[in-house]
């Protein structure tokens, strides 16, 4: 049975996309069976897994709407052994057209159900907004996993995603908690992220990932050639800190 997380942090640029790619790629790395939902109607994953979402024929939009089956739309990540339910622009038109339909924010979890034996671990990469789609996600998934930067902002927007997670835990899905908080695009010479990291330990704990995903040219290069960072370059830094997410995730995994 897959265990299922989202990426979430509805401030954008951020880094979710980039995290959801590379920990797809590093945990399939891991010989980890594993599929990523691309929630986001920008397709950035999509893209940066190698599929053309133009010439799409079928995504995760018909999914939501009940018009195909996940195992029908997903598709292979040659690059990196992973595979990719994949979107385009239509999965804008779904937050208008899932408002009218039966159970409007369990659509992701029923679909992914179906597929749930097939991988190990389902990651889903949420828009950058508390919106139906991100519910969709959040109802669907055993925990969420929010990438962030150590900047006074992402501070301010995490407080309210902590609360959206708490509301869904205790109305829509008692299996909903917080795996971690993922630093990422990390500038140690910047004392102000530094000092916000230290905010962030001292407040969250054990809850904050050992790994810390510094920010890197290579990693940013990679989505243009249609590749995870790990694929790209597998030596630079950016890459070689994914991997030992990937690791930590599987480890602490295991202690759940």
């Amino acid at each position: 049975m897959a265990k299922i997380f989202c990426i979430a942090n509805q401030k954008g640029g951020v880094g979710k996309t980039t995290t959801a790619v590379n920990l797809a790629a590093g945990l399939a790395g891991l010989e980890q069976r594993v599929l990523l939902v691309d929630l986001d109607p920008q397709g950035n994953a999509t893209m940066g897994s190698g599929v053309e979402k133009a010439k799409l024929k079928s995504s995760v939009y018909q999914v939501l709407i009940g018009l195909a089956a996940v195992k029908d739309c997903a598709q292979p990540c040659e690059s990196s052994g992973y595979d990719v339910l994949p979107a385009n622009r239509d999965l804008a038109g779904a937050e208008i057209e899932l408002v009218d339909l039966d159970s409007r924010e369990l659509r992701l979890k029923e679909a992914l159900a179906q597929v749930a034996n097939d991988y190990d671990f389902i990651l889903i990469d949420c828009p950058p907004a508390l919106s139906l789609l991100t519910l969709n996600g959040l109802c669907a998934a055993n925990g969420v996993i929010v990438p962030m930067q150590c900047e006074y902002f992402a501070l301010e927007g995490l407080s309210d995603l902590v609360n959206t997670i708490k509301q869904v835990h205790a109305n829509l899905n008692p299996d909903l908690v917080i795996i971690g908080l993922l630093r990422v695009m990390f500038d140690p010479r910047m004392t102000l992220q530094q000092q916000v990291s230290d905010q962030l330990l001292e407040h969250f704990g054990d809850k904050v990932f050992k790994t810390i995903i510094p920010r890197n040219v290579r990693l940013a290069e990679a989505p243009s050639y249609g590749l995870p960072g790990v694929a790209f370059d597998g030596a630079s830094r950016g890459a070689k800190a994914y991997l030992e997410f990937g690791a930590e995730m599987v480890e602490r995994i295991k202690q759940m």
